[in-house]
């Protein structure tokens, strides 16, 4: 059997099982909570011709993509600072942990509390949900570093540009893509919450309508919808960067 087939039977068989057991459980509960799969691809293909859908994906994906850009941003500083300062690690690490446990759902309640409807709701919510995984994922790459190299560019005074472009990015490549993954990951979740809770657009809105009509296969085609979109965006575009940038490392292993 040829190597790609193989790779990409385990796939087809989970899906081909999952499709086969919803099937057969919605046939014999036989209740519109349980749609049959004809319905739920009948739902799929009407949400994906639906303009209103692509609308509320532009939105969500803006409210994200701030959010998400926020918290890197804030992550990168007090990351490498918490990787280079025992004090500044010590100061922040409360925070990190406090962070990481909180649930989604919680920022998103805040949030809408302090916000309202505002733009400022979904960015904070996203970044205060996605910042504190990135922060770790950029200190434990930052403490990874060699030490040698960063001796090196101190005593040869590299200029902070070079540090940066030859020193720093490369070194961190791995864990700011890891931090980037899990953050978006976390931002998708809780930026359908907060649409859910305290916006009037999005996703996660219109997924709240259609739950208020009961409607299961229009919540299921919606949500198939978006995750598809979410997983090429994540494993497509952002592998795709990834594999780019490192192809200096498979050419300096030849």
């Amino acid at each position: 059997m040829d190597r790609s087939v193989r790779s990409v039977l385990p796939v087809v068989a989970f899906f081909a099982v999952l499709i086969g057991g919803w099937q057969l459980l919605a046939l014999r509960v036989d209740s519109p909570l349980m749609p049959e799969v004809t319905a739920v691809r009948d739902a799929l293909v009407s949400a994906g011709g639906d303009p209103l859908f692509y609308e509320s994906l532009g939105v969500t994906v803006l409210r994200v993509s701030l959010g998400f850009l926020l918290a890197f941003a804030v992550a990168v500083v007090v990351g490498i600072s918490m990787g280079r300062v025992e004090f500044v690690r010590r100061f922040f690490e409360p925070a990190v942990l406090i962070g990481l446990t909180v649930p989604g759902l919680v920022w998103a309640l805040l949030c809408v509390m302090w916000f309202g409807i505002s733009l400022a709701n979904p960015v904070v919510a996203v970044a205060l949900s996605a910042a504190p995984a990135l922060t770790l994922n950029i200190y434990q790459g930052t403490r990874a570093m060699d030490g040698d190299l960063r001796e090196m560019a101190h005593v040869y005074r590299f200029p902070t540009r070079y540090k940066l472009r030859f020193l720093w990015l490369p070194a961190l490549r791995p864990a700011l893509f890891a931090g980037a993954r899990l953050g978006l990951s976390l931002s998708w979740k809780v930026i359908v919450l907060v649409e859910m809770f305290g916006m009037s657009s999005g996703i996660g809105y219109q997924l709240n309508n259609q739950f208020a009509a009961q409607d299961v296969a229009s919540v299921l085609s919606w949500t198939l919808l978006f995750a598809a979109v979410m997983a090429v965006l994540e494993y497509g575009l952002l592998q795709g960067l990834e594999s780019r940038l490192n192809r200096w490392r498979k050419v300096a292993a030849v």
